[in-house]
């Protein structure tokens, strides 16, 4: 039976916090397919290899040693051994996933690496053309929003609460070019899914979004 959910959405919506949320309540796996793009921007910033140079970005992507630990406190994400969950958050990195997103040979590099975690146990899976592109058979697709605004603050609080400083005009300034540039690339634009479910989080809680993502989930009655 299918047991796949998809959330897409904008960087800042909630995704993440959204779909850490439906795993847990589902017993399914969890996939950060921005994890994907932005361990393979983290990768090339380290490698020093150019976000214009597709076909090395393309390779390096492809042999990506990289694993996802699930733990109580979150999910760890380890590159070559290393624990750079905290890394790939940052906003430097975050904007070269955005560019690195935009070329094709990288996205059919990590496709299939996407679809692989599908393996008929259930999965919730966070990105942008999760319903679109890598999983168009999702059993429950959401696409989760909020104004670039309220993402802006979100972010400036998410890095306050680590002792970081934040300029929150040049974060809205980044988010909404991050936006159009995820908008308008000729390789799977951000758009909802035909059959996605939208849900605008800019005036909800993050508990809100979840009763009402699970409420819709038992409705199609998948397994747990």
């Amino acid at each position: 039976m299918n047991t796949i959910i998809t959330v897409d959405g904008p960087s800042g919506a909630g995704k993440g916090t959204l779909c850490q949320l439906l795993a847990k309540a589902t017993g399914y796996a969890l996939l950060d397919s921005g994890a994907l793009y932005r361990l393979t921007a983290l990768a090339a910033i380290k490698a020093e290899v150019a976000l214009t140079d597709v076909q090395a970005l393309a390779k390096l992507a492809a042999g990506l040693d990289i694993a996802f630990n699930a733990a109580e406190q979150g999910v760890t994400v380890l590159l070559a051994g290393k624990d750079v969950t905290r890394e790939i958050r940052e906003e430097a990195v975050g904007m070269a996933a955005s560019q690195v997103a935009a070329l094709q040979p990288v996205r059919d590099a990590l496709l299939m690496r996407q679809r692989a975690f599908a393996d008929g146990s259930g999965l919730v899976a966070d990105g942008r053309d999760m319903g679109t592109v890598v999983f168009p058979s999702a059993a429950v697709k959401f696409f989760l929003t909020a104004s670039a605004e309220e993402r802006a603050k979100r972010r400036v609080l998410q890095l306050e609460s680590v002792g970081q400083k934040a300029d929150e005009r040049q974060i809205l300034t980044d988010i909404e070019a991050r936006d159009k540039r995820d908008r308008e690339r000729a390789s799977s634009p951000l758009v909802p899914a035909a059959d996605a479910i939208l849900l605008d989080s800019t005036k909800m809680t993050i508990d809100q979004v979840f009763e009402y993502a699970m409420a819709t989930i038992k409705k199609a009655a998948l397994p747990s």
